[in-house]
């Protein structure tokens, strides 16, 4: 290893994270186990699985220890809304999801994006200095008009000129 690889930031490592719910399992636990990197989840899909009845599941997220925190996050039903989308949604751990009502299975799919603290100050500096530049770039002053051509009239129309009467 040359000392050009310690300083170079390590790149984002994602992992496929998922989790089934069901009458015997209520909860799924997202949660990190290292300090060493930043942790993020990004949720995917919520879906019923090929056995589920037809009736509402209900599926929250807790979020931290206290319980009276929690928010439904997608109600499925395998006769109307069998899945949902859930691309956009980023949580960091711990994240909590319970299967507030119904009996499943739901499954949860989403992607687990660990990254280095040193990557994450790394990439912040860049933008800062990519923001300076742009900064410079426009308070460059302008560039002075070329004289040479207003000297010589270019530019300029004659009026024709009138032929002197003679009286």
């Amino acid at each position: 290893m040359s000392i050009s690889d310690i300083n170079k930031p390590e790149k984002p490592v994602s992992t496929l994270w998922g989790c089934e719910l069901n009458g015997n399992n209520k909860t799924g636990t997202f949660k990190a186990d290292d300090s060493k990197h930043q942790h993020q989840l990004a949720l995917r899909t919520m879906c019923l699985g090929a056995s589920a009845k037809d009736e509402f599941n209900i599926v929250e997220l807790l979020t931290g220890e206290d319980e009276s925190k929690a928010f439904p996050m997608a109600t499925l039903r395998a006769s109307g809304m069998p899945t949902v989308n859930l691309s956009g949604v980023d949580l960091h751990p711990p994240i909590t999801f319970r299967l507030k009502h119904g009996s499943g299975p739901v499954y949860i799919c989403g992607e687990h994006v660990a990254l280095e603290d040193d990557y994450l100050d790394e990439e912040m500096d860049e933008e800062e200095l990519d923001d300076e530049e742009e900064e410079e770039i426009e308070e460059s002053p302008p560039k002075p008009l070329r004289k040479s051509a207003a000297k010589n009239g270019a530019g300029k129309r004659k009026k024709p000129e009138e032929p002197e009467e003679e009286g």
